[in-house]
C-alpha cells in the first residue's frame, strides 16, 4: 500500500505539474490576446471594448473607470467612462466629467501609487469617509467592491484603472497577478491615446494659429488698401527723381535699405515702392512702428509670444517677423529701439532664424528688412544709442529723402494732388490755389515736410466756402524762429483748432497721465475706452512721438 500511495503521489504531483503548465499557458495565452487586441487600439471606445471583451473573461465585474494624472502632478481627471455604468442617472455624474479631484486623497493616491492590485470593501470605505466622489457615487448606485490597479509607463506613472463589482468578494482574488500584466499593456495604450489626444489639440490650435494668420493678412491687405494706397510717388524735381533712380536699382534685391529723412517725407511711401517693384511684391509688406510701442512690447511685437510668457500674455501670438514671411518687413522709426532689443535684431538678420518670447523652437524667417528713421543715424552710433554693428547691417543701402523745402519745384504738383483729394472726399468744388498762396507755399520751410502741406491743405478745404483757395490755415507751432512774414510764411487766419488737432492733444495728455503705457491695465487705450490697436493706429495718423509724452 505505502508503494502504491508514493506512485499516486508522484502521479498526482504530475497532474498537478501538468495542469499548472497548462494553466500558465492560458495566462500567457491570455496575456498575449489582450496584449494584442490593445495594441491595435487608437481611441477610448477601442479600449473600452478590449477591456470587456477580454477582462470580462478572468473576472465578474459591473464597469470600469479609468482615471490619469494631470500636467500639474497633483490632481486626476476622468479618462474613460464606461457607457453601460449605472452612474449615468446618478445626479452628481457629470461631476465625474468635469471635475478634476487631488491625489492628497488617501484612496487616490494609494490607488495611484500602489505596485499591486488593491482591493476594497465600499461600504467600509464610505462608513470611514475614506471615498472620493467616484468612490460615492458608484457606491449609492449599489456597487459593493473595488480593485484599484496602478497604470505606469517606464517610471511615469499616468493613473490607475478601477474595477467596480455588485457583489462582495465577486472579483477573483487567485487572479489578481494577471490584471497587473494586462495593466502593464493597458498603460501602453493609455499613453498613446492621451499622446494622439495631445497631437490632436496641437493641430488644432495649429489650424486656429493658420486661420487667424491668414485672417490677420487679409485685415492687413485690407488696411493697406484702405489707407496706404500710394497709386505714384508726387514729383518731377531732380531730388525726387535721384531718390526714385535708387528705388528701381535696389528693388529687384533682397537688400537690406535704409530711409533716412526727416518727418513727414514719406519714407514709408518709398518703402511701398521698393517692394511694390520687388520679386516679393504678391506677400504682405508689414510696418512695425519702434516709436509707437513701449520697450517690452516691441519683443513680442516683432517675434511674437508663446501663452504664459509674461503676465497678459493669454495666448500664443504670432509676431511680424512670421505675419511678414516671404514678404517684406518695414521697421519705421528704427532709432528708438531700445538697445537690448537691437542684439536680437542683429541675430535674426546674422541667422535667419527667430525665437517666440517664453518660445523654444527656432523659427526660420525669410523677410526682407527696409528700415527708417529722422533720425541722424550715425551720430546715435557715435553717440553709444545706437549699436554700429546693426547701423552697418542695416545700411546696405541708403536711401536719402530731400526735405520738402529742398524740392519746391514739386510744390503745385502736391498741392494739386491734395486739393483734388480732399475736395473729392468732402464734394467740395475747389478748383486750386492762387498764385499768392502758392508763392506762400513754396517760401514757407514746411518743417513738417508733405505731412504738413497735406493737413494744411485739409484743414483749408474744410474751411474754405469759394472754389480758388486764396488764403491757407498753416499751423506755426513747429516753424522756425526766423519763420515769419518776412521770411515767406503764409497768411494765416484766426487759429482755430480742427479736432484732430483736439483729439491729438488729448490722447497725448491721456498718454502722459499713463506714463507712456499704450496698451494693458492701467494702459491709455483702456482710459480712452478704444483697443489698443486704433490708439497705436492714431499714434501713427497723429504723428505723436515718445518724446512728447514720456
Amino acid at each position: 500500500m505505502q508503494g502504491i500511495f508514493m506512485q499516486l503521489s508522484v502521479a498526482m504531483a504530475n497532474v498537478l505539474a501538468a495542469e499548472q503548465v497548462a494553466e500558465i499557458d492560458r495566462e500567457q495565452s491570455m496575456l498575449l490576446s489582450v496584449s494584442n487586441e490593445i495594441a491595435t487600439t487608437r481611441d477610448k471606445k477601442d479600449l473600452l471594448q478590449v477591456l470587456h471583451r477580454k477582462l470580462g473573461k478572468l473576472f465578474s465585474f459591473s464597469h470600469t473607470v479609468i482615471c490619469v494624472l494631470n500636467s500639474d502632478k497633483k490632481t486626476v481627471r476622468t479618462f474613460l467612462l464606461d457607457p453601460h455604468s449605472p452612474n449615468q442617472k446618478h445626479p452628481d455624474y457629470p461631476r465625474l466629467t468635469q471635475d478634476v479631484f487631488p491625489i492628497d486623497d488617501s484612496l487616490l493616491n494609494l490607488a495611484l501609487h500602489a505596485d499591486s492590485p488593491v482591493l476594497f470593501d465600499a461600504e467600509m470605505l464610505v462608513r470611514e469617509s475614506k471615498g472620493s466622489l467616484c468612490v460615492r457615487i458608484n457606491y449609492e448606485c449599489g456597487i459593493r467592491e473595488f480593485l484599484f490597479v496602478s497604470l505606469r509607463n517606464g517610471e511615469e506613472r499616468l493613473g490607475f484603472m478601477m474595477m467596480c463589482s455588485r457583489t462582495p468578494n465577486e472579483i477573483n482574488r487567485q487572479k489578481l497577478h494577471l490584471i497587473q500584466g494586462i495593466a502593464s499593456q493597458l498603460s501602453v495604450a493609455v499613453a498613446n491615446i492621451l499622446t494622439n489626444e495631445e497631437l490632436e489639440r496641437k493641430i488644432k490650435t495649429i489650424q486656429g494659429y493658420q486661420l487667424q494668420l491668414e485672417k490677420e493678412k487679409s485685415y492687413l491687405q485690407e488696411e493697406i488698401n484702405d489707407t496706404c494706397n500710394y497709386q505714384e510717388i508726387i514729383g518731377a524735381g531732380p531730388a525726387i527723381q535721384e531718390v526714385l533712380l535708387r528705388v528701381s536699382k535696389v528693388a529687384k534685391s533682397d537688400s537690406s535699405v535704409l530711409i533716412l529723412g526727416e518727418t513727414g517725407t514719406g519714407k514709408e511711401l518709398i518703402s511701398r515702392a521698393i517692394h511694390n517693384q520687388s520679386h516679393r511684391r504678391d506677400q504682405l509688406m508689414v510696418k512695425v512702428n519702434c516709436a509707437a510701442l513701449s520697450p517690452h512690447l516691441i519683443e513680442s511685437e516683432l517675434f511674437g509670444h508663446e501663452r504664459g510668457s509674461f503676465t497678459g500674455a493669454t495666448d500664443r501670438r504670432i509676431g511680424k517677423f512670421e505675419l511678414a514671411a516671404g514678404g517684406t518687413l518695414f521697421l519705421d522709426e528704427i532709432g528708438e529701439m531700445p538697445l537690448d532689443l537691437q542684439v536680437k535684431l542683429l541675430r535674426v538678420l546674422q541667422e535667419k532664424e527667430i525665437e517666440r518670447v517664453g518660445g523654444k523652437a527656432v523659427i526660420p524667417t525669410d523677410v526682407r528688412i527696409i528700415a527708417a528713421t529722422n533720425r541722424q543715424l550715425w551720430q546715435e552710433v557715435q553717440a553709444g544709442r545706437f549699436r554700429s554693428d546693426l547701423y552697418y547691417r542695416l545700411n546696405v543701402f541708403p536711401i536719402v529723402i530731400p526735405p520738402l523745402r529742398d524740392r519746391p519745384e514739386d510744390i503745385l504738383a502736391l498741392v494739386d494732388h491734395f486739393v483734388a483729394k480732399y475736395a473729392r472726399k468732402m464734394g467740395k468744388a475747389i478748383s486750386g490755389v492762387s498764385d499768392q498762396v502758392l508763392s506762400a507755399l513754396k517760401a514757407y520751410p514746411w518743417p513738417g515736410n508733405i505731412r504738413e502741406l497735406e493737413h494744411a491743405i485739409e484743414r483749408t478745404i474744410l474751411l474754405a466756402q469759394e472754389p480758388l483757395i486764396r488764403n491757407i490755415d498753416v499751423s506755426m507751432a513747429d516753424a522756425p524762429e526766423d519763420a515769419g512774414p518776412e521770411n515767406g510764411a503764409l497768411p494765416v487766419e484766426d487759429r482755430v483748432k480742427t479736432i484732430e488737432e483736439i483729439e491729438r492733444e488729448h490722447i497725448v495728455l491721456v498718454l502722459k497721465k499713463c506714463h507712456g503705457k499704450v496698451s494693458g491695465a492701467g494702459g491709455a487705450a483702456e482710459l480712452l475706452k478704444i483697443p489698443s490697436t486704433t490708439l497705436s493706429s492714431k499714434m501713427k495718423r497723429f504723428d505723436i512721438r515718445r518724446n512728447e509724452f514720456e
